[in-house]
């Protein structure tokens, strides 16, 4: 079955995370975003993820240039629909979902504290990919996970990270199953 290449993407299976930013005015905002990917770990931890030009997402990295990437599971597939209202700028989705917002490490944005793990982000660069779309590249400054959501890795089966393919279709009951590699 050949595909409109304009759905190519409906063959890919993504993480979906949490971006958590906040305005000058500090109010928290966050946003989901599946369009994301770990980017290179030198000479850097860089990551990188999609957003559109009118998000308030882009309009507060522009503004302060930081970001924190929350990794979240299943139990956020609910809030997706309350993350992505267009709300007026500056009200806290993390607020609006009754999420709890913590202290970040090393930025102003705050974490989700309901997420299994989180990066601390210091925006790099950006790159303008259309009229509508840009694409954030960050340092990694600081990368936690809770302890039962890591044994050398992620633990996918405890944690049951948010994967997302397209619209309303997301992915549940990851398993780790290992194959050797040269």
């Amino acid at each position: 079955m050949k595909l409109d290449l304009k759905e190519f993407y409906k063959l890919l299976v993504r993480p979906t995370v949490v971006v958590s930013t906040i305005s000058p005015n500090g109010v928290s905002n966050a946003a989901p975003f599946s369009w994301n990917s770990p980017m290179a770990t030198q000479p850097m931890p860089l990551f990188g993820f999609c957003s559109s030009v009118s998000h308030d997402t882009w309009r507060n990295i522009k503004e302060n240039g930081e970001f924190v990437v929350n990794l979240v599971g299943e139990e956020f597939g609910s809030l997706m629909e309350i993350m992505e209202r267009d709300y007026p700028y500056e009200t806290s989705e993390i607020k609006e979902c009754g999420l709890t917002e913590i202290d970040a490490t090393h930025i102003k944005p705050p974490r989700i504290e309901e997420a299994f793990a989180w990066l601390e982000c210091k925006m790099t660069e950006q790159v303008s990919l259309s009229e509508r779309n840009v694409w954030i590249i960050g340092e990694v400054l600081e990368a936690e996970v809770k302890d039962e959501a890591f044994l050398e890795v992620v633990d996918v089966e405890k944690v049951k990270p948010l994967n997302h393919i397209w619209g309303e279709a997301f992915v549940k009951d990851m398993k780790i199953t290992r194959f050797k590699r040269a």
